[in-house]
């Protein structure tokens, strides 16, 4: 009997629409003290605020306020071009074992900042939004292991980010 490549097709729609439309899921607990310091951006699914970044970086520092201080920096066109800098706030959102932030670098707004995958002893993280158009691949180190890396985008797209999407982001190592 030979099937019919119409059925196999909305076969592979159906998966492909199930996982795009899945929530993603947080890490249970995020020790913030622990997360605080510094992270260097591996990759991301680029967005318009970070055109021509690179050697981009994440600073957090907890507050005795209740919040968490971010300051993102990269340089603009070139690993020694003009660096660009911002500050903001993060807040964590109630019941969420930290894991889901509300970062906010202009008043009024907010942006979900959710933690999706976080290594045993903090030496990675990846960080996405549920609309799953945002994302960042974070380390301690200015570069992972490809291994590392590899199991990060398997985990990416199991929680339905489109993987076609995330560029990795060049960095400042002693062989550049």
């Amino acid at each position: 009997m030979q099937k019919s490549p119409g059925i196999l097709t909305f076969i592979l729609i159906l998966i492909s629409v199930n996982t795009m439309c899945q929530k993603i899921k947080t890490v249970p607990f995020v020790d913030l003290e622990k997360y605080s310091g510094l992270w260097y951006e591996i990759a991301s699914i680029p967005q318009r605020f970070q055109k021509g970044c690179t050697g981009t970086t994440a600073e957090y520092s907890l507050t005795d306020k209740g919040y968490v201080i971010v300051e993102n920096e990269c340089h603009k066109d070139s690993l020694t071009g003009k660096l660009s800098h911002i500050k903001g706030k993060a807040f964590v959102v109630k019941n969420s074992g930290n894991a889901k932030l509300l970062v906010q670098f202009f008043w009024p707004f907010k942006a979900k900042y959710w933690i999706i995958a976080l290594a045993e002893d903090y030496s990675f993280a990846v960080v996405g939004h549920p609309n799953k158009k945002y994302l960042w691949i974070l380390s301690r180190a200015p570069n992972m292991l490809e291994m590392t890396y590899v199991q990060i985008i398997r985990d990416i797209a199991k929680q339905g980010f489109d993987i076609y999407k995330i560029k990795p982001t060049a960095q400042y190592t002693e062989s550049n």
